[in-house]
């Protein structure tokens, strides 16, 4: 392992006001390291994803990995966010485009006095409703019954580069007292390949309250997930349930005391879904 290419940042991404976010670590050049050599940093650095970047000979192009302190994901938002705005600060902002295991993710980082923000186009996105004993043994492991959803957004697994659940309550209370049997979810979720449970309540329009389990990357919660977010956005699109064009306000995290805000812009001529958010250094 070569570690003067192995350095890693620590960013905050999805940041609100300059607090809070979700932590990424980024590796700007990581040309140098094998996938167990990946893998062995994100588990040192122990956040939910880090990104590893790879240069290629053109100068808008990389190639990025993402890593859980588990295993290689296909697709992170909070990471793409925080790597782009790493890539900004070092070699100053602009478009950029990012080749992932989901395909072609591009993200333009724009700077002004509040620092840098970064929009990432997703991949394309598709939804599919749950099966019936799916979702009724994600209940019995969220605790929940059938009557605390809300019947206005139905269970669907929704794609944006990952499979996520996505689920949406009828009381903020509800969502607000998540307690979930880690290991009976992670169970099920590893069983159907999702990469979180996105629950959500919608205080009003455009403006939904979020959690995200996350055992695939071995939290209990993601206070940012950017993936989660394109999905939903892909969701809401398909479903009719947003008038497009839609600009939306996820307020995530603020349940983990890391209140983090990812904004979701859907159109009607694409597939994809654009999720923008700010990030932050943060110290060593």
């Amino acid at each position: 392992m070569d570690n003067t290419r192995s350095e890693v940042l620590r960013y905050a991404a999805f940041t609100d006001s300059g607090k809070g976010g979700n932590p990424a670590g980024v590796v700007l050049d990581a040309r140098s390291l094998s996938e167990t050599d990946m893998l062995a940093i994100a588990r040192e650095v122990g956040y939910s994803e880090t990104a590893f970047v790879l240069p290629t000979l053109e100068p808008s192009e990389f190639q990025v990995r993402y890593f859980s302190p588990k295993s290689e994901v296909a697709f992170c938002g909070h990471a793409t966010v925080a790597a782009a705005v790493a890539l900004a600060e070092r070699d100053g902002p602009g478009a950029r485009d990012f080749t992932t295991l989901a395909g072609l993710v591009t993200v333009n980082a724009v700077a002004d006095e509040r620092g840098v923000t970064a929009t990432l186009t997703s991949p394309a996105t598709r939804t599919r409703p749950v099966e019936e004993s799916v979702l009724s043994a994600t209940l019995a492991a969220i605790g929940w019954r059938e009557e605390d959803l809300d019947p206005m957004y139905p269970p669907h697994v929704a794609f944006a580069g990952n499979d996520h659940l996505v689920l949406g309550v009828a009381r903020l209370a509800t969502l607000a007292g998540l307690d979930y049997d880690f290991d009976q979810l992670s169970a099920l979720m590893e069983r159907e390949q999702w990469t979180t449970v996105h629950m959500f309540w919608a205080e009003q329009d455009g403006v939904f309250h979020v959690r995200n389990a996350f055992p695939p990357g071995g939290v209990v919660e993601d206070p940012a997930t950017g993936a989660a977010a394109a999905a939903f956005g892909g969701y809401l699109r398909s479903l009719g349930l947003v008038t497009i064009p839609a600009r939306l306000t996820l307020l995530q995290g603020t349940h983990m005391g890391s209140p983090s805000r990812l904004i979701v812009d859907i159109d009607a001529h694409t597939d994809s879904v654009r999720v923008t958010g700010s990030a932050s250094r943060m110290p060593l």
